[in-house]
């Protein structure tokens, strides 16, 4: 099961559980069922707004599976990785950079912190 723990300057943090093996359930999902205040728009990996910050806690493994084509094209949009690091994650298979949308990433048996704006 995996301990997501929600970080923001103006919301005091939260951690939560992820359902074991589950492989489906996304940051956003999980922020959504727990009231985390993670703005977002159309929840379909194209607007960008639910751009967070995602560090692993477990250094024995990568965090997270890549990125889906969705999420790389708006992060490339957004300045957030460059195209020679979605060249190196096709090599790798594993994340090029700490930022995710919530909307896209799925959670995995994996402890992470969520970075995420707030207003």
């Amino acid at each position: 099961m995996a301990k997501v723990t929600f970080k923001s300057a103006l919301h005091q943090d939260k951690s939560s559980y992820a359902v074991a093996g589950s492989h489906k359930q996304t940051i956003l999902q999980l922020a959504r069922e727990n009231h985390i205040p993670i703005d977002f728009g159309c929840e379909n990996g194209e607007c960008g707004t639910c751009l967070v910050k995602v560090t692993t806690l477990d250094q024995t493994r990568p965090m997270g599976g890549p990125l889906n084509p969705r999420e790389t094209a708006v992060l490339k949009e957004m300045g957030k990785i460059s195209q020679s690091q979605i060249d190196q994650m096709l090599v790798d298979d594993i994340p090029p950079s700490p930022w995710r949308l919530a909307c896209q990433m799925i959670l995995r048996d994996e402890d992470v912190l969520v970075e995420y704006p707030s207003e």
